[in-house]
């Protein structure tokens, strides 16, 4: 099994291929919203440092979102691109539940309420707890909410860059970001599985429905 990982939904890039046992290749762009220019690059990178070609790969896996509304549309756009072109089944994976893997690789936290800044004096939000496979899994749904209301949906103690946006006693850290590392650890265990998708469902999730609409009233949101 090799499973090559993207991330681009939070404002950054990262590339993680991994196999069954061990990660091969992973590096991180931390300029904000340099993903249009860094992905391919980094995609090119892995593979040439691995030896290997996209044909070698199992799966792809991803950042669906919800997150920036650009970074997300490239993160989707790619992996189905490189999925279509090789005939390879992809893995969406949310981007709160890979932020709040994160918070379980970095600071060993296995329950975490994740949440993201959405712009707009609003927030995406999910509570998560980890299972018996080291996986952090939702218990109950992702929302796009407003300051108040999900601070009464936070059960946990909260990470990632919306975490300050919200009253929580438990508030953890703004800083805890995922990448693609934290898309791989998650898609691992579902690619032994084999619970892939067609490249055709390799789509993006922005819970705000017409956050194509919005995008100049976010400003540099995305």
């Amino acid at each position: 099994m090799k499973l090559l990982a993207l991330e681009t939904a939070n404002e950054q890039c990262s590339v993680s291929l991994i196999d069954a046992t061990q990660e091969l290749y992973f590096q991180l762009d931390g300029r904000a919203k340099a993903q249009t220019q860094t992905i391919l690059p980094l995609i090119e990178q892995a593979l040439l440092q691995t030896q290997n070609q996209l044909k070698d790969l199992t799966t792809i896996a991803f950042s669906r979102g919800p997150g920036s509304f650009s970074g997300v549309r490239i993160n989707a756009a790619v992996a189905q691109a490189l999925a279509w072109s090789h005939d390879l089944p992809v893995i969406p994976v949310s981007s709160l539940q890979a932020l709040a893997q994160a918070a379980y690789r970095l600071h060993g936290l296995t329950q975490v309420t994740a949440v993201l800044d959405a712009r707009m004096q609003e927030v995406y939000i999910a509570n998560f707890s980890l299972d018996e496979q080291g996986v952090m899994q939702a218990v109950n749904d992702e929302k796009l909410l407003s300051y108040e209301q999900a601070s009464s949906y936070c059960k946990n103690i909260a990470v990632g860059s919306g975490s300050a946006l919200i009253q929580s006693e438990q508030r953890h850290s703004d800083t805890v970001v995922a990448t693609a590392q934290d898309i791989a650890s998650i898609a691992k265990v579902y690619a032994a599985e084999q619970k892939w998708v067609d490249a055709a469902y390799a789509l993006p999730v922005y819970l705000r429905d017409d956050a194509w609409k919005k995008i100049p009233e976010q400003g540099k949101a995305g």
